[in-house]
C-alpha cells in the first residue's frame, strides 16, 4: 500500500484496535496465478507472535484455503471514508477534491486449523459478537452438529509478519483546514465517522 509519511500509522496497539473494530475483512491470496479475495469475519489474537494472528473460517467448497501452503496472504481492513470538498479549506488555497479514509493491511502465513482449534475459534467468534446483545445466543456443539457443520467448513490462522496502516485524515493540511474539514464532514451522516477519527487524531498531537 502506498503510504506517504504523514498518513502512516505505526503504533501496534492502534492498528490492532482498528482490526478488532473493523473485523469484517478481505482476505487476498494468489489462486491459479491471479488475485483471489473473500470477505470474512476474523478474530485477532494479539498473544500470538510479534504482531498477533487472525483466526477465521470459510466454506470447504471455497477453494481459497488451498492457496495457504507456502505463499503470503494479505488481509485488508477498511474503516470509515468520505469525500472532502475543497470548499472546506482556507480561502485562496491551491487545492483539489480528495478522499479521507482509514485502512490497515496485514500480511502473514496461513495454516489450517485442527477440528478442535476450529471449534474453539467458532466459540470465540460467536462470543465476541453475541456479548453485546440483550440475550446472547450460546454456541453449543452437539455431536451431530460437530460431524455435519465442522466437516463443511475450514478453519485457518494467519500468523502476522507485518502490519501497515494508512490513516489519511488531512494531516498534510493546516490545523485550521483540518478543523474546517471536521466541521464540514460533521454536517453529513456519511462523514460523521471520519470527522470523529480526524478529531481523535488532532487530540493525539
Amino acid at each position: 500500500m502506498y503510504i506517504p509519511k504523514h498518513f502512516a500509522e505505526t503504533d501496534t496497539q492502534t492498528l490492532q484496535a482498528f482490526m478488532r473494530t473493523h473485523s469484517f475483512a478481505m482476505l487476498v491470496t494468489q489462486h491459479d496465478g491471479v488475485p483471489f479475495a473473500n470477505h470474512l469475519p476474523l478474530l485477532l489474537d494479539s498473544s500470538i507472535g510479534a504482531h498477533g494472528a487472525l483466526l477465521g473460517h470459510m466454506a470447504r467448497h471455497n477453494p481459497q484455503w488451498q492457496d495457504f501452503p507456502g505463499g503470503e496472504v494479505l488481509v485488508v481492513f477498511q474503516g470509515p471514508h468520505a469525500y472532502v470538498s475543497p470548499a472546506w479549506y482556507e480561502p485562496n488555497a491551491m487545492v483539489v477534491p480528495t478522499w479521507n479514509f482509514t485502512a490497515v493491511h496485514a500480511y502473514g502465513k496461513a495454516r489450517i486449523l485442527s477440528e478442535s482449534e476450529l471449534a474453539k475459534t467458532l466459540q470465540q467468534l460467536t462470543d465476541e459478537h453475541e456479548r453485546s446483545l440483550p440475550q446472547p445466543w450460546k454456541f453449543e456443539l452437539t455431536q451431530t452438529m460437530r460431524e455435519q457443520m465442522l466437516s463443511a467448513i475450514v478453519g485457518f490462522e494467519v500468523t502476522l509478519t507485518r502490519i501497515e496502516g494508512k490513516f489519511k485524515l488531512s494531516q498534510n493540511r493546516s490545523e485550521q483546514d483540518q478543523r474546517n474539514v471536521i466541521a464540514g464532514l460533521s454536517q453529513s451522516e456519511y462523514g460523521k465517522d471520519v470527522a470523529h477519527n480526524m478529531r481523535k487524531n488532532l487530540e493525539r498531537k
